[in-house]
């Protein structure tokens, strides 16, 4: 399992931003990440369409954080990849710092 914590500038409220920007393209029949499960204020569960495994988000004050983790090691490398991509695409000159924690 990956954790990455996500800080954003200027305390912004990031986790919002995230899901908010993942319903769009979802309702637009585009993109790769899904949400599954129930919605929640602070937590989300997303699955990628090519790649086993998970994403459980979660906000932590103005911090996201986000647990990949996947049974084949190769599909956790990959989707953690995508993720990364994903984040950076879309937000990139919004945060300060991504950090990767390996578990």
């Amino acid at each position: 399992m990956k954790v990455l914590q996500i800080v954003p500038r200027d305390g912004r409220r990031f986790y919002d931003a995230i899901v908010r920007k993942q319903d769009d393209i979802r309702k637009n029949g585009r993109g790769t990440f899904s949400r599954k499960g129930s919605k929640r204020a602070n937590a989300a569960h997303w699955v990628h369409a090519k790649y086993s495994g998970s994403i459980d988000l979660a906000r932590s004050s103005s911090l996201v954080t986000a647990k990949v983790k996947s049974r084949d090691k190769v599909d956790e490398s990959n989707l953690s990849r995508a993720f990364l991509g994903w984040i950076d695409r879309h937000f990139g000159a919004d945060l300060v710092s991504v950090t990767i924690e390996y578990r």
